[in-house]
């Protein structure tokens, strides 16, 4: 199994990687930015989860596959990018009813979370950055005499997934603060839930844009 020495150092690494503002980030706070404190925490948990998808994706050999196959690469880059895209015309369109969310019926919001989350999967596992790291650097940790080399890849990617986990947190709790603060009038509330949108939009036209060596 994956000794504590590894699991420390590639946490160090990871923490540095993640450090750095990528995709997942800039998704979250656009999301706590045109919804709210909510909205941005279960993105953060689905964004969570579909990052998991691509360690498992990594860890049983698809990992491969995306770093010798460009088209493979490009199709997973252009869905998420067009998603983000999708995401933030329509948080555009319902900008005006951002105080929808804090008046919803329990069913409504259950209903509510569950697409929250399963949109942040979707990002989480067509996220480029994510992609790169996992599928170049993840393998690298892995020792092949000491058990499953699947195994200690899921292992290993727990380390950055929790760290992950915790940055965009702050960073959702911290936007979705701001918002908090600018929405004492409709109109505010209105142009910073666009401000959200076009953020959205405008990470899916970069992500789209961004070659392989992102």
């Amino acid at each position: 199994m994956v000794s504590t020495q590894s699991v420390l150092a590639f946490a160090a690494m990871s923490l540095l990687v993640i450090a750095i503002p990528g995709p997942s980030v800039l998704f979250v706070v656009g999301r706590a930015l045109a919804h709210g404190r909510r909205t941005a925490l279960e993105t953060v948990l689905g964004n969570m989860l579909g990052s998991y998808v691509l360690v498992a994706a990594v860890a049983w050999g698809l990992g491969a596959l995306v770093q010798t196959s460009a088209a493979v690469f490009t199709g997973v880059k252009l869905a998420g990018a067009a998603y983000l895209v999708y995401l933030g015309v329509q948080a555009f369109r319902h900008r005006g009813a951002m105080r929808l969310a804090e008046t919803a019926a329990p069913a409504d919001e259950r209903r509510g979370a569950l697409r929250t989350v399963l949109d942040g999967i979707v990002v989480g596992a067509t996220n480029p950055k994510g992609l790169v790291f996992f599928a170049a650097v993840l393998p690298q940790w892995v020792d092949h005499a000491a058990g499953s080399v699947p195994l200690q890849m899921m292992v290993l990617g727990l380390v950055p997934i929790t760290i992950g986990l915790i940055t965009d947190t702050l960073w959702g709790l911290g936007a979705s603060a701001a918002r908090s603060w600018l929405a004492r009038s409709d109109r505010r509330l209105s142009l910073v839930g666009g401000a959200g949108s076009l953020a959205m939009i405008g990470l899916g036209v970069t992500v789209a844009a961004t070659g392989r060596s992102d």
